[in-house]
């Protein structure tokens, strides 16, 4: 495992990413203005099946969505690094598992969740404006699947509602502007000292504050998938980009909590 100068090199360098998280691009920025301008021209069933299916993956992610992510597929991923880990335990990972390895299988997982959703997005796009009522909660699933495939690698287990509140989290630091990714890395600072009980009274509440910022930043993508071909091609990389942010911000801010644990254990 790292030694305590290992482990202060690798807290340097996340806390020097932090620092580098600075506002939305400038894509996301201008995408949220023709959202609310084609919101009145969108047809009605469009909007009444997007609710639908958001409102229930809602209630589903509040319940667990232990179903969105694959355990023992995740954890074989080690076996490649001669590591074996029991696949039924995610603690295992804490004893067997450097930090370095974990960050090996997590850009693993990165890069094939961004084929899948770069292939997603393209499908979606193919057929125009309409097909976004599936596409949008398509990729909040494939996002939240992301994190929880994440999370096992740095040894959390995403059923646990920590581990979901967490996750609420990420989400919320990869669409949010200068000022809410700072108070959201202020908040994580304490994670595991919080109130736990007023953070599960705000589950819900975070979760639709996800979700609006999802709907929000997809539309621009909704002005050019007016287009079939545009919506393709628009939809293939926006969905791509959209995977690698929640990626990289998943495997930063786990992997900072999993370095902070260690260096307590040692000192």
């Amino acid at each position: 495992m790292e030694t305590i100068e290992q482990l202060e090199k690798m807290l340097e360098e996340v806390e020097i990413w932090e620092k580098q998280q600075d506002d939305l691009w400038f894509w996301e920025k201008i995408g949220r203005i023709p959202f609310f301008i084609l919101d009145k021209v969108t047809p009605k069933f469009i909007h009444k099946k997007i609710n639908l299916i958001l409102e229930e993956l809602v209630s589903y992610i509040d319940n667990g969505g232990k179903y969105l992510t694959n355990q023992k597929k995740v954890l074989k991923r080690f076996s490649k690094y001669n590591i074996n880990v029991d696949v039924n335990e995610i603690k295992d990972v804490d004893t067997k598992i450097p930090i370095h390895i974990m960050d090996h299988v997590s850009q693993e997982i990165r890069k094939s969740h961004k084929d899948i959703a770069m292939v997603q997005g393209a499908t979606t796009g193919f057929g125009g404006f309409f097909t976004l009522a599936i596409d949008i909660p398509a990729i909040l699933g494939l996002s939240l699947k992301t994190l929880q495939d994440i999370a096992i690698t740095y040894g959390y287990d995403p059923r646990n509602k920590d581990e979901r509140i967490f996750i609420i989290k990420c989400l919320q630091f990869a669409s949010s502007d200068i000022v809410g990714k700072k108070a959201i890395l202020n908040d994580l600072k304490n994670f595991n000292n919080r109130d736990k009980e007023k953070e599960a009274l705000s589950q819900i509440q975070g979760w639709r504050e996800v979700i609006t910022v999802y709907r929000d930043n997809f539309g621009w993508k909704k002005l050019f998938q007016m287009i079939p071909i545009a919506g393709m091609l628009f939809g293939a990389f926006i969905n791509k980009q959209s995977i690698d942010d929640v990626s990289e911000v998943g495997m930063m801010l786990y992997k900072k909590r999993k370095i902070l644990e260690r260096l307590t254990t040692r000192q």
